[in-house]
């Protein structure tokens, strides 16, 4: 009996056992195999605001109202990763439409390629100030822009380099010679301009290695097609960057300079382009100079409903270079408080010949007035981040 199952199970037992082990391990392999993974957050956010310019909103005491429905996915299988945000603001404020959205590919732990609506590598990123209302350099393009296009970056102990080459702002008709779109989160030239074959390039040192100081220089030199001449116009902007970050204390100051040279039909001006966001477009002068400066400190409470809280100041100037323009100032002061999931900006905004802040919201970063006064708004953002 004994031989009968030695003759005739041995090798089936042999090679039971030599396979387990590869069995085991093939297991192991399956299970160590990555799988994609998928992360789904976003916020719903609500706003109150009183403006110095609205007598009527004055006389009830300020608005409040629905501010915007934001949704964020981040995915990734092994190197390839995606980044994608999509907003709902009121109609009134643009509707629905998408902020970003990226494939990305990690070639290695410091550089990174990234494609679709990229952001812009100009400048501070991600923003330029601390508070909700941004500052200046968002409001002709230069600060939280999304363009259709590539970007490369590499990011080292010291140095980094960002590349970018932009075939056009976001394309929402693809028509033949039909004006681009205000519906946007970014501002971009609209109407009969459209932004073409952008190029940008940034460059990062980083003194410390703790990653206390950085200083930024940036460029951008793209063309501006004209749907009524068909001749493409150019554009450039420039800017050097500061930037202080320790465990409590936050700077960012930024100079930018920027010029437009429109291929506009005959009779139509060139000091003047048209720019968009949430639906709606305004004047910009085509030749100017903005400097920013923001400081703000933060205060570790770690209570039950306050966990921090933020105070900041930002400031913003406009040099328009063209006779006749009035310049633009923008100051906003605010606190951040942080309760978990639950941030509330609560600003204090003021500012003159500022298409948000007062007067005519046309031309106010085009032309201005002279001899403007200065308006206000006092806002309150709270939104609940998931």
């Amino acid at each position: 009996m004994n031989r009968f199952l030695l003759q005739n199970y041995f090798f089936p037992i042999l090679l039971f056992s030599i396979l387990l082990p590869y069995q085991s391990f093939a297991q192991e392999k399956n299970e160590e195999k990555p799988k994609p993974k998928l992360d789904i957050g976003g916020a719903l956010r609500f706003n109150y605001n009183l403006s110095s310019w609205k007598p009527e909103m004055q006389e009830r005491g300020g608005d409040f109202g629905f501010d915007v429905f934001r949704l964020a996915v981040n995915g990734s299988y092994k190197n390839l990763y995606v980044n994608a945000e999509y907003r709902l603001y009121s109609e009134a404020f643009g509707g629905g439409f998408l902020k970003q959205g990226w494939l990305g590919y990690k070639l290695d732990d410091k550089r990174e390629v990234q494609m679709g609506l990229v952001q812009v590598p100009f400048g501070i990123e991600r923003y330029s100030s601390h508070n909700w209302f941004l500052n200046l350099p968002y409001y002709v393009g230069l600060e939280d822009d999304y363009d259709m296009g590539i970007r490369y970056s590499y990011m080292g102990d010291m140095f980094e380099y960002h590349l970018g080459f932009f075939k056009n702002a976001e394309e929402l008709t693809f028509g033949n010679n039909s004006p681009a779109s205000p519906h946007r989160y970014g501002y971009d030239i609209v109407g009969n301009n459209k932004e073409v074959n952008q190029f940008n390039g940034k460059i990062l040192y980083k003194p410390s290695l703790d990653g206390m100081h950085k200083v930024g220089l940036s460029a951008q030199y793209g063309g501006i097609y004209n749907i009524e001449t068909t001749e493409t116009g150019n554009r450039y902007a420039l800017a050097v960057h500061y930037e202080y970050k320790s465990d409590d204390w936050f700077i960012k100051a930024q100079a930018t300079k920027a010029e437009f040279d429109p291929a506009n039909a005959p009779g139509n001006t060139r000091n003047i382009i048209q720019m968009g966001a949430y639906g709606t477009p305004y004047e910009v002068a085509t030749n100017f100079e903005m400097y920013n400066f923001g400081v703000s400190h933060l205060f570790y409470i770690n209570r039950d409903f306050v966990e921090k809280i933020e105070i900041y100041n930002d400031f913003g100037y406009m040099h328009k270079r063209i006779d006749g323009f009035g310049d633009s100032y923008m100051n906003v002061l605010g606190v951040l408080i942080n309760s978990g999931p639950v941030s509330t900006y609560i600003d204090y905004a003021a500012g003159y010949n500022h298409s948000w802040l007062g007067g005519d919201f046309d031309n106010e970063f085009s032309t201005g007035e002279a001899d403007p006064k200065w308006e206000a708004r006092f806002n309150i953002n709270i939104g609940y981040y998931f």
